[in-house]
């Protein structure tokens, strides 16, 4: 009686451990392709890339810069003054205009310092963001422009 015990244990453990080595190695081989998952990192220009950190950021622009600091004082009507960079890229909340509108402006800014060939140039996408402040509208029909920018980008 005993030793069945045992025995029945011992398998137990041996095939908990084989299904563990099975999903370990099939993990391996889905993380490397994309999927039906949210993977932040698509593309090399889009806020995701960069709220991922997989590359080293411009010395212009680094990570814990103020987006007050970056694109000017008037940007404390619409956003917290602490907001970072870094936070701006990796923000969810895109249904609202002016917060679609800083993520994609943050990583724009870093591409035209990041990238060649980026159809902006710095002061350009600072000066539209500002420009694109007046309205939700606006705010969103320049968000998906830089998004537009940002996707094309490799």
């Amino acid at each position: 009686m005993l030793s069945s015990a045992m025995g029945k244990s011992f398998l137990l453990s041996r095939l908990v451990l084989i299904i563990f080595v099975a999903h370990f190695a099939a993990s391996k081989v889905v993380a490397t392709r994309p999927g039906f998952l949210y993977t932040r990192t698509r593309g090399r220009c889009t806020p995701q890339f960069w709220s991922s950190r997989r590359e080293a950021w411009p010395r212009m622009v680094p990570q814990r810069s103020t987006v007050s600091k970056v694109f000017g004082s008037g940007v404390f009507e619409r956003y917290r003054s602490d907001v970072t960079l870094l936070e701006s890229t990796g923000r969810n909340d895109d249904e609202n205009a002016f917060a679609g509108l800083l993520k994609q402006a943050s990583a724009a800014l870093l591409n035209t310092y990041a990238r060649k060939g980026f159809p902006y140039s710095a002061w350009e996408v600072k000066t539209l963001f500002i420009q694109a402040l007046v309205s939700k509208e606006a705010a969103a029909t320049q968000a998906k422009q830089f998004s537009i920018a940002n996707e094309a980008c490799n």
